[in-house]
């Protein structure tokens, strides 16, 4: 009859790897007895030295004393002689200068003066007709105009100036203007009653007219 039995642990393969392990942990156990691990252990991991640095020495000498300074004299220059002369009295005294202004002289107004004036006139006792002055060219040839002659009239009221202010438009007619002016009469302009020159504009129309 066939019977089964347990395999034993020490044998086959597992059982070689369990004696293994055992075997191991004996040696290590071993090791551990007779200090193998600590030289293992000091062979991988060399032990750290410590040294003690002593501390520098303070030096107690003193330091050395700072340089002397040469002592510099002073220069003194030597003593000049002056001609001291006495001081002026001076006096407390407080001169006064008067100053008289004169007073603004007061303006006083101009005396008020009435003139009185008048105008020349033409005198009615020397009457000139313009017509007697006409050129008979002109009348010919049918020329018109108007000037204006500027005259000064004296004290005595003749014409003392004559000149043309405005052109009629011909010079005939022009030189008709300036000889009638030169031969018409004035009564002369005043002032408060006494005869003055004067000066004024004289309009003269040139104007053919049917006989």
């Amino acid at each position: 009859m066939y019977t089964y039995e347990e395999p034993s642990l020490f044998s086959g393969k597992r059982g070689l790897a369990f004696l293994a392990v055992i075997l191991l942990h004996v040696l290590i156990g071993y090791g551990f007895y007779n200090g193998l691990a600590s030289r293992i252990v000091h062979t991988i991991i060399p032990p750290v030295q410590i040294a003690q640095i002593d501390q520098p020495k303070k030096d107690d000498k003193p330091p050395p004393p700072p340089p002397k300074l040469q002592d510099i004299k002073p220069y003194v220059p030597p003593p000049e002689f002056v001609d001291i002369q006495a001081p002026t009295q001076q006096t407390n005294a407080i001169t006064q200068i008067t100053r008289t202004v004169a007073p603004a002289p007061v303006a006083r107004p101009a005396p008020v003066v009435h003139v009185v004036r008048t105008a020349p006139r033409e005198d009615p006792h020397h009457m000139v007709d313009i017509q007697d002055y006409y050129p008979d060219a002109s009348r010919r040839a049918g020329e018109e105009g108007r000037c204006r002659v500027r005259i000064t009239i004296g004290v005595n009221g003749r014409v003392e100036a004559a000149s043309l202010e405005q052109s009629a438009g011909h010079p005939r007619l022009d030189e008709a203007c300036l000889k009638v002016a030169k031969v018409l009469r004035f009564l002369p302009a005043t002032e408060n009653g006494k005869p003055v020159a004067t000066t004024t504009i004289l309009p003269i129309v040139w104007k053919i007219t049917e006989e």
